[in-house]
């Protein structure tokens, strides 16, 4: 992480004494917003938010699925049939569709209906998998991981988003107090100017170039608010507050040269949301390797069933003299066994199952690496921005200075009649740019800022700086 140096707070300090803090940090009316409530709100509003929140319910409560899954299957029914019994000797396989005629091996069809029922309890548990439940929970567990770290990084991106936005809304209304001090200071020029021309020592067109001047001061001024409205329609958009009630307090800004410092650690990074969401998607192939190695293997079965049976022909294949005497249960059986059951072509089915289960491990691995190349591009980039911003501090006091007085000096000699408006509104303008070299420098190096802890994990601390 960065360390915010304490240096830098003097520097932005003096910059803010050499300037007319009315103007500069001219503070529009209504309610003010800090970054973490414009991130709490966000968090509370996206949709998109929501609907990860949702989906890492449903896969934690897929956890439970999956251990509901190995709960013994039990069925219970009663059957009430009325048909013919003619059957002959022999061996079939059933499809499912084939009916059984169960007794009534006779010379010939008898088309006389009898009916019966019969009732059943059936139970199959699985006494033992070979690790298969356990391997089926770990991968449901940790795709909830996955789930839940996909939440995170959403939250982690609309916040470096908001952040960005809310800096950029911090440059855009300090700029906007700039225009607006440059447009008053171009009317008083030429209030000045009407002054000094209509009594003879100006002539007439320096009138006219000053409203010119002035004109061209009001379209910057209205480009920068509207850059600032579509910068508060943006968050509105992330937050849910409406655009005309976001404001900031630009007040604050050269305070946040003087965001405490914490030591860069190697370490957090692993706890960055955008590295964690790899790291779990990793976990999860793999898991889900094991899971097929699992699936594949024999399993042991414990079946048990009983079942009761009754018939309106007697057991001297007699047709009894009321077919209504079949219903009830008149026979009692039970059954039970040890099923050892393995598909011959599991191995095959196996190797290409994990075949599939590795290659997206091994995505997944390029993923996390692309991932930690990116940040860390992102952080070293933020440290050339910082580095160039540091330099850049120090020399705002001294052009902002000598702007400052060069301005006062030439408004003097432009009033005695010494100089001519070109010399003045140049200037004028070495001021308007100073202080906005000023609005840019801070920018730059709270932006940089961001990234930089952005980028090493610890965008909170980020947050919470900015008061």
């Amino acid at each position: 992480m960065v360390k915010f140096c304490t240096r830098r707070m003097l520097w932005i300090s003096s910059i803010v004494l050499l300037l007319p803090a009315h103007t500069l940090f001219a503070q529009a009316p209504g309610q003010l917003y800090t970054l973490s409530a414009l991130v709490d709100s966000a968090q509370h509003h996206l949709p998109v938010l929501m609907q990860k929140r949702a989906l890492a319910d449903a896969a934690r409560a897929g956890i439970t699925d999956a251990r509901h899954a190995f709960l013994p299957t039990s069925y219970i029914g009663d059957e009430v049939t009325a048909g013919t019994d003619n059957s002959i000797p022999g061996s079939y396989i059933s499809f499912g569709i084939i009916p059984s005629a169960s007794s009534g091996v006779r010379s010939s069809n008898i088309y006389q209906s009898a009916i019966g029922n019969i009732g059943f309890f059936y139970n199959q548990y699985e006494l033992f998998d070979f690790g298969l439940k356990k391997a089926t929970v770990r991968n449901a567990r940790a795709f909830a991981d996955l789930s839940q770290a996909d939440l995170d990084r959403e939250i982690y991106l609309v916040k470096w988003q908001v952040a960005k936005l809310y800096l950029d809304l911090l440059k855009g209304e300090s700029q906007l107090s700039i225009d607006k001090e440059n447009v008053d200071r171009y009317d008083t020029i030429y209030t000045v100017i009407q002054a000094v021309t209509s009594s003879g020592i100006k002539p007439g067109a320096d009138s006219a170039l000053a409203m010119a001047e002035l004109s061209k001061t009001r379209t910057i001024y209205n480009q920068s608010l509207g850059q600032v409205r579509q910068l508060q329609q943006q968050l509105s958009y992330l937050s849910g507050i409406p655009a005309d009630n976001i404001r900031i307090d630009t007040s604050r800004t050269a305070a946040y040269g003087s965001i405490p410092g914490v030591q860069s650690d190697s370490s957090r990074a692993a706890t960055n949301p955008l590295i964690d969401y790899f790291n779990k998607e990793h976990a999860l192939y793999l898991q889900r390797e094991e899971l097929v190695r699992r699936s594949y293997l024999p399993r042991l079965l414990l079946n048990g069933v009983g079942w009761a049976r009754g018939s309106s022909i007697d057991y001297t294949d007699q047709y009894k003299s009321s077919a209504a005497s079949g219903l009830g249960y008149q026979r009692f059986n039970y059954l039970a066994g040890l099923t050892l059951e393995y598909d011959l072509f599991n191995i095959v089915h196996r190797k290409d199952k994990a075949r599939i289960a590795q290659y997206d491990a091994t995505a997944s691995e390029y993923g996390l690496q692309q991932q930690q190349v990116s940040l860390q591009n992102v952080g070293n980039k933020a440290d050339e921005a910082i580095r160039t911003a540091d330099m850049n501090l120090l020399e705002v006091p001294i052009q902002i200075n000598s702007a400052q007085a060069a301005f006062n000096q030439k408004t003097a000699q432009y009033k005695a009649g010494i100089i001519n408006l070109v010399d003045l509104t140049d200037a004028t303008f070495v001021l308007y740019r100073a202080q906005s070299d000023y609005v840019q420098t801070v920018s730059d190096w709270l932006l940089a800022n961001l990234d930089k802890s952005s980028s090493e994990g610890q965008l909170d601390q980020f947050i919470q700086s900015i008061k």
